[in-house]
């Protein structure tokens, strides 16, 4: 396969300028260019640029605005809530960040709710900035039913990720950012774009039958990781990113959707929590504890989730990203 290497300055200019073509007002290109282009450079490609041209089809199908400005809301002491009003999630995140970290410094914890943005970005991204204010967070959303119920044949879930938060003073911060399903959507969508097979386990045909193909699976459901126990946490986000928040659920993304192919469609959800308030004088003694934890991890051979994408990040920063050729030729044809 045909590769094509970028340096991050000409991945953020090629994507900003297709998505101002496009439409975008000057605002969310500049959002959606600069989180597409962090995914790339830190290893995540399936949250990288191969998004732009999903974006650029969800506004022509006319399932995100391209211009609408986030309202926030102070609805609580320990509540922020931002109506992104039909937009990317994006802006309305960085509107409301500020407030969020505020509320949980003050009370040591709180929470913010995002509703009705089009969401397509890796969550790890909402959660660093929370890491870097020594905050622990959580993160979740639903997506369209796309993911088979444990024991069902029939999209119901959607791939629903979970996204988790450590702060680790002078190293990378703890964080994973996982879908309940056995794979993101996107992951199968590339193994579709490359010729490749996917692992047995991630996926039903239309028929209900198990399958390695990945079109098969995109035309069918995609499964849960871990059976009952990714099928309980994708129910568990479809209920505290949904109705908790005044939000769709997956299987009302999709309807809303209509069959127009555009990114999903409802509410965020993240929860941030401050170890000072929680411990006081002791936090820095209760906080080096975790380190022991890590280090145990280590020994062991283990990955810290969160360390590939810094070592990843330091890598593009010198040597750009590559990404296939036929994207690359993809995105230059929509600006």
């Amino acid at each position: 396969m045909k590769q094509i290497t970028l340096t991050l300055d000409e991945a953020y200019d090629l994507a900003y300028r297709v998505l101002r073509h496009s439409g975008f007002s000057e605002l969310h290109a500049a959002a959606v260019a600069r989180n597409t282009v962090n995914g790339e450079r830190d290893g995540c490609a399936s949250h990288g640029l191969y998004r732009i041209p999903g974006c650029v089809r969800t506004l022509r199908a006319g399932k995100v605005s391209p211009d609408a400005l986030p309202t926030l809301q102070d609805s609580a002491p320990a509540v922020v809530k931002v109506d992104a009003a039909g937009a990317f999630s994006l802006l309305a995140w960085e509107k409301a960040l500020p407030l969020l970290v505020e509320k949980t410094q003050q009370g040591g914890i709180a929470a913010l709710a995002i509703n009705r943005c089009v969401h397509f970005s890796a969550l790890w991204a909402d959660i660093e900035p929370l890491t870097e204010q020594g905050l622990v967070a959580l993160a979740c959303t639903p997506s369209h039913a796309w993911v088979a119920p444990a024991g069902g044949t029939t999209p119901l879930f959607g791939t629903n990720p979970l996204a988790f938060g450590w702060p680790r003073p002078g190293k990378a911060p703890f964080i994973f950012d996982m879908a309940t399903s056995a794979a993101a959507r996107g992951e199968i969508d590339l193994h579709r774009r490359a010729g490749k097979s996917v692992p047995p386990g991630w996926g039903l045909d239309s028929e209900g039958r198990e399958t390695t193909d990945p079109a098969r699976i995109l035309e069918g459901a995609m499964l849960p990781f871990g059976g009952h126990k990714g099928s309980a946490l994708a129910a568990m986000v479809e209920l505290i990113a949904g109705p908790l928040i005044g939000d769709m659920t997956s299987q009302e993304s999709l309807d809303f959707d209509a069959g127009a192919g555009g990114l999903p469609y409802g509410g965020e959800l993240i929860i941030a929590m401050d170890p000072r308030r929680f411990l006081g004088d002791e936090a820095d003694t209760h906080l080096a504890r975790s380190e022991t934890l890590f280090s145990a991890m280590t020994a062991q051979g283990a990955r810290i989730p969160g360390e590939r994408r810094h070592r990843e990040r330091a890598r593009s920063e010198v040597e750009g990203v590559t990404i296939p050729a036929a994207l690359y030729q993809e995105i230059v044809a929509l600006g």
